[in-house]
């Protein structure tokens, strides 16, 4: 009898997957059967990534329309079809630490481009592929930062926050399509592009978990997996909090 966690055969591409979260669901995606290719705008790294977990890559601009719709051509071409597509590409490096009045409209701007349009147009261009094929799935990667209302980050929050809202919509426009739409809100994690959080802010989550450690990218992992498998078939529009009981949603 299959075991309906099991990934095998399927196709999937994750953005943001050069390094860090991305990188770490790429990784298990593939160890768990699946055929995967990651898409990423730093090229050189994500093409190692790649080559190191037995995946491959295509160049990813989030920022840019034609630069989405190309990927997703070249992603399903390489792959052979889609029944996945997981959204984590996204701006969250150095931009934290500042008060609402100091953010730069030019860099709030930006973020919401990438974080959010870009996760919309992501799944648009995913969408002809993904409802050809039965029980697809797309994930959107939010964070917690938006359920707990974090200080200093408040262009990032409103991304995650809208990406929440936008999951339930997704869920209910392509449900008719057969394919899910889920999201997952990790708690602040141990990877590269929270390097510059103060240790004040790091404290603060070990603190107020219930599991009093740090985050790593392998914790959000295995709900990735279960979320792309058949075990999931029935549940879309969710956002799943994966921070060690920081916030419980």
């Amino acid at each position: 009898m299959k075991d309906k966690l099991e990934l095998l055969g399927k196709r999937i591409i994750v953005t943001g997957g050069a390094r860090g979260l991305g990188q770490s669901f790429a990784s298990a995606l593939v160890k768990n059967g699946a055929k995967v290719v990651i898409a990423d705008i730093l090229e050189d790294v994500g093409f190692n990534s790649a080559s190191q977990i037995g995946a491959a890559f295509v160049p990813l601009d989030l920022s840019e329309p034609v630069s989405i719709t190309n990927c997703v051509a070249s992603a399903v071409s390489e792959l052979g079809g889609l029944d996945g597509l997981v959204n984590c590409g996204a701006i969250a490096t150095g931009i934290g630490g500042i008060t609402m009045d100091e953010i730069e409209i030019a860099i709030w701007d930006k973020v919401l481009s990438v974080n959010v349009r870009g996760t919309w147009l992501m799944s648009n261009a995913a969408i002809p592929h993904l409802e050809k094929n039965d029980n697809s799935k797309i994930i959107n990667l939010a964070s917690d930062t938006a359920l707990w209302g974090a200080p200093k980050l408040m262009h990032y929050v409103a991304s995650k926050g809208a990406i929440i809202s936008m999951t339930r919509s997704m869920s209910r426009e392509l449900g008719e399509k057969g394919i899910a739409v889920n999201c997952i809100a990790p708690g602040l994690t141990k990877v590269e592009a929270t390097e510059y959080v103060p240790e004040e802010r790091k404290q603060l989550y070990i603190q107020g978990r219930s599991i009093q450690r740090e985050q790593l990218p392998s914790d959000i992992d295995g709900t990735a997996i279960f979320l792309l498998s058949d075990a999931s078939n029935f549940m879309t529009g969710q956002c799943i909090a994966v921070n060690g009981g920081f916030v419980m949603s």
